[in-house]
């Protein structure tokens, strides 16, 4: 299966769920639909009037099987040798996409700060680039990647607020 919409229905939470909870939260954000966007150059090529911060998303595994989701702005380099001595964590790797579904209720293509909704036991660290917090507006997946939300940080704040988890602020 793929990420996009067509198969929301066997997601645990669809994007029609988590825009409802955003809007009784009170949090504001704009909707784009677009071709599913699978990466970050699929995304530059095919986003189109979306004018804010565009984020890249990885979901990590450390040796002691802690999860993590790192978010950064789409062009930042992460060092993933250097990046467990700013999160502590040991040496990390790529969860696979079982995990990712079993943790964050998403398939590959599909991952952002939203999928968090889906770990309420906050099983997930959720570590943010600084200069994410700063951005007027940001773009993240609402759990398909043919679909688009627009959010300010402190709408970003006020969701992370509402599932519980409170994420790591570093500098990449």
């Amino acid at each position: 299966m793929d990420a996009s919409s067509a198969y929301k229905d066997s997601l645990p939470t669809t994007p029609e769920t988590l825009m409802e909870r955003l809007s009784d939260a009170g949090i504001s954000f704009s909707r784009h639909e677009h071709a599913p966007l699978r990466t970050v150059e699929d995304s530059k090529a095919l986003r189109g009037e979306m004018s804010g911060t565009h984020v890249k998303n990885l979901y990590l595994r450390d040796r002691k099987k802690r999860n993590f989701l790192v978010v950064a702005q789409e062009d930042r380099d992460i060092d993933l040798k250097a990046l467990p001595e700013k999160i502590g964590s040991d040496r990390l790797s790529f969860g696979s996409a079982d995990r990712l579904f079993e943790f964050l209720g998403v398939r590959p293509g599909a991952v952002s700060p939203f999928t968090l909704i889906n770990d309420p036991d906050q099983q997930v660290t959720l570590a943010l680039d600084a200069g994410l917090l700063e951005a007027e507006m940001l773009f993240f997946h609402p759990l398909v990647n043919d679909l688009t939300l627009g959010v300010t940080a402190d709408g970003l704040k006020s969701f992370l607020a509402l599932s519980g988890h409170h994420p790591l602020v570093i500098t990449l």
